[in-house]
Parts: C-alpha cells; structure tokens; sequence
C-alpha cells in the first residue's frame, strides 16, 4: 500500500525520481510553452491561462493515446465536464484550447503521466478497459500589484475524478500558491474555516517538478490564490494537473 492509498494523499519530487538523460532539455520545452498559454475563457478576470487535452493509458501495454479534438475557428478545443464538483462551473461542459501535438509527445511529459498512472490502484477487473486521462496546463500570472490569480474552484473540492495529481512548472516572484489537503467534509470552506484537526497538511511546492497526489475520495484539496511577490518582474506559478478515471461502461438495464 502506498502513501497515496494509505493517507489519501502523496507528495512526489519528480525531478529526481525521474531523473534520465535529457530530463533538463524536456522540463525546457515544457517551461517555454506555458509563456503562451491562453487566457482561461470562462474566467478571464481570474488572471489565469490553460490548455487541456485527454488521453488514455492503455493498462495492458502501459502506452498513452491522444484523444481527438474538437476544431473550432481554426483552434483546437478539447471537452472537459466535472459535473457536480466544481461549484463554479457545476454540471457544464468547458472547452479548453488544446495542448500542442509537439507537448504531447514530450518525453517528460509521459513519463510523468504514466508514474502517476503506477501510483494508481484499481480493481483487477477495471483494468481490462483504458483509463482515462485529463491534461491541464494552468498557469496563474499577476503583473501588479493589484492582481490576485485563483484556481477554481477557490475553496477546498473534490474533482469527481479518482485520482489527481499537480506538478509545479514555474514558481517566480508570487506570493500564495499554498496548498491545503482536508478531509472531505470541508469541501466548500476555505482553509481557514476549518478546524486544524480536518486539515491534514498545509504546504506549498516551490521546485520544479515537485508534486502531490490525492486519491478523491478519501480528501478535500485547494490551492490558494497568488499575488505579486517584491520583484519588478511578473508572478507566475504554473502547474500540470493531471486526473484519472475509469472508462464508464453504460448500465443497459437503465
């Protein structure tokens, strides 16, 4: 059992678990494309930018598959619904531009997909269909001192998805960005109206790579918005976020 399975939640220093020639001139590539991430469109005075895309894993070869996309004015969406989870966008479908053929294929990109994959646990008979997998790029980016970022939902939530995992990009001249891990009662709340014995862990990540995972169903889980640090230059805190779920095979007695 790991600590995943165990407590609900992990934390992860990629960087150095992956660690393979070449991981430096990856983590690069990744790195230069969020400078040109869109501006999230279902809340563009959030201060906040992404791409996403969908894939799934198949479980008896371990390879990844690139999902279709929709194609919109000459753009490339894909579809994201998280139902009832998401307070602020509840049972409505997003479109999200997509994330670039050239990233999906990053090597360090897929490593990271499938060694999250591995921390995954599911029944035996679940395995015998693909899991499905959700690719966020989000990055929140303040340029004054006036600007707050804020992830959505800006409360501790669950995903709907069973198992989630950030991994921390870029983190310069911001101040906030911390993450809180609660039980999932708090859903809802903000960290600070909860009581400190429904909070697991208050933290932030600050290098490259380095991570958390939840297991949905056993936690709550937020992210605080982010201000401009003392620098002259912009904060900027972008992350992958990276879910997984069961394929859903439709209940014909329905």
């Amino acid at each position: 059992m790991n600590n995943l399975q165990k407590n609900g939640y992990a934390k992860y220093d990629l960087m150095t678990s992956l660690d393979y020639d070449g991981i430096e001139a990856d983590y690069k590539e990744i790195l230069d494309y969020f400078e040109d991430l869109p501006i999230d469109d279902y809340a563009p005075e959030a201060n906040r930018y992404r791409r996403y895309s969908r894939a799934l894993v198949l479980p008896t070869s371990g390879t990844i598959e690139w999902l279709p996309t929709i194609r919109r004015d000459g753009e490339e969406y894909s579809a994201y619904f998280q139902g009832k989870f998401n307070p602020e966008h509840a049972g409505s479908y997003r479109e999200f531009h997509s994330i670039g053929a050239s990233i999906q294929n990053n090597r360090l990109l897929q490593e990271i997909i499938m060694a999250n994959y591995r921390e995954t646990f599911w029944k035996e008979e679940d395995q015998i269909m693909p899991i499905h997998v959700g690719v966020h790029f989000v990055k929140l980016m303040v340029e004054s001192d006036q600007d707050r970022a804020v992830s959505s939902p800006d409360c501790l939530h669950q995903d709907g998805e069973p198992f989630t995992f950030a991994h921390l990009v870029e983190r310069t001249n911001v101040e906030g960005g911390m993450n809180a891990i609660g039980i999932p009662e708090v859903r809802g709340r903000k960290p600070e109206e909860a009581r400190d014995e429904d909070l697991h862990e208050i933290f932030e990540i600050t290098k490259p790579l380095e991570s958390y995972g939840v297991y949905d169903s056993k936690v709550s889980h937020y992210v605080s918005p982010v201000e401009k640090g003392e620098d002259d230059t912009p904060g900027v805190r972008s992350v992958i976020l990276i879910d997984y779920q069961l394929t859903v095979v439709a209940d014909m007695d329905e």
